[in-house]
């Protein structure tokens, strides 16, 4: 899923934000008188979130790598 197809209103939450989205969607969906075609949507958008919490993930972890990397260029060589 491309960046793009992620609605804004996702885009800019924390991971924080969308992990708690997440679980409130869950109940919702195990909820016993879960409408279907409400189901598929809240479904599609948890698949949205989760996502976007990757994608944060990887963000994160990349500007970790760069510093790690400078770091590394700054330790004294022997």
């Amino acid at each position: 899923m491309k960046l793009k197809n992620i609605p804004a209103d996702i885009r800019t939450k924390s991971i924080k934000e969308a992990q708690n989205e997440i679980k409130e969607l869950i109940v919702k969906l195990e909820s016993t008188d879960a409408n279907i075609e409400k189901s598929i949507e809240e479904y599609n958008r948890m698949i949205q979130l989760n996502h976007h919490i990757q994608e944060q993930f990887k963000k994160k972890a990349s500007e970790i790598k760069k510093k790690i990397n400078v770091k590394e260029k700054n330790l004294p060589k022997n």
